[in-house]
C-alpha cells in the first residue's frame, strides 16, 4: 500500500495530477480543493495518500492534510457515499467547515457537492453527528460542536434556532456561537448569547 509520496509535480489535470517519483509518474485523484492548493507544475510536492484497491483497478487518492483524509475515510461509512462523492463534498467544504456543518446539521451546506440530494445530506448529518470527535481539530481551532455542549444544549439549540431564523445559515450561525461560548464562558445567558452571536456575525 502507498501511504504518501513525495515528488515533483509533473502535470495537473481538474481531478488528478501526476507525480514524478525518481522518474515514475503515479497518477493521483484530487478533489478540486486539493488541485487548487498545489504548488506549480514542476515543483516538490507531498501528498498523504489514500490506496483503494479493486478487484479490476488500484486508484491513489490524494490530500495535503491528514484531517482531509480521515475525512475521506470517514465519508465513505456512508451508504451511498464512495470515493468520488466523499471527494466531491470534500471540495465544497474543508476539514472544519464539513466537521461544523455536520455539528450544526446544516444538510444545505452538504448539497452544494454534485450528486448530493437531500436524503443524503440528511443521512451524512445523522450519521456522522457522533463521530466527528474522531477527527481532531485543526491546531488552535475549538472542535465543531464542543461549544454547544459546554454552553447546554437547550440554549445553544435555542440561539441556534434564533439566528437561524433571523436569516443566517446554520455553519456560520454555530461557528458564531461557539466563538461566544468561548468568549464568555458556559454560563453564559441564552439573550447575552444570542447577542454574542449575532456581534460576531455583523461586519465591524
Amino acid at each position: 500500500m502507498i501511504g504518501r509520496l513525495r515528488g515533483l509535480l509533473d502535470s495537473i489535470a481538474t481531478d488528478h495530477v501526476i507525480v514524478d517519483v525518481h522518474g515514475v509518474g503515479y497518477v493521483v485523484v484530487c478533489g478540486a480543493r486539493t488541485v487548487a492548493s498545489l504548488p506549480r507544475q514542476g515543483e516538490a510536492v507531498d501528498l498523504l495518500i489514500e490506496t483503494q484497491v479493486r478487484e479490476d483497478s488500484l486508484t491513489l487518492f490524494g490530500f495535503v492534510t491528514q484531517a482531509e483524509r480521515q475525512w475521506f475515510r470517514l465519508l465513505q461509512n456512508i451508504q451511498g457515499v464512495g470515493s468520488r462523492l466523499a471527494l466531491a463534498l470534500l471540495g465544497v467544504c474543508a476539514p472544519d467547515d464539513l466537521a461544523r456543518a455536520v455539528a450544526a446539521q446544516d444538510r444545505a451546506v452538504l448539497t452544494r457537492a454534485p450528486g448530493v440530494g437531500p436524503k443524503l445530506a440528511e443521512r451524512i448529518v445523522r450519521e456522522l453527528k457522533d463521530k466527528i470527535g474522531q477527527i481532531g481539530a485543526a491546531p488552535g481551532t475549538p472542535a465543531p460542536g464542543a461549544a454547544g455542549a459546554v454552553a447546554g444544549r437547550s440554549d445553544f439549540e435555542d440561539a441556534l434556532s434564533a439566528l437561524v431564523n433571523l436569516g443566517y445559515g446554520r455553519s456560520e450561525a454555530h461557528r458564531a456561537l461557539e466563538q461566544a461560548v468561548a468568549e464568555l464562558g458556559s454560563d453564559t445567558s441564552l439573550d447575552r448569547l444570542i447577542r454574542a452571536g449575532l456581534k460576531a456575525l455583523t461586519p465591524a
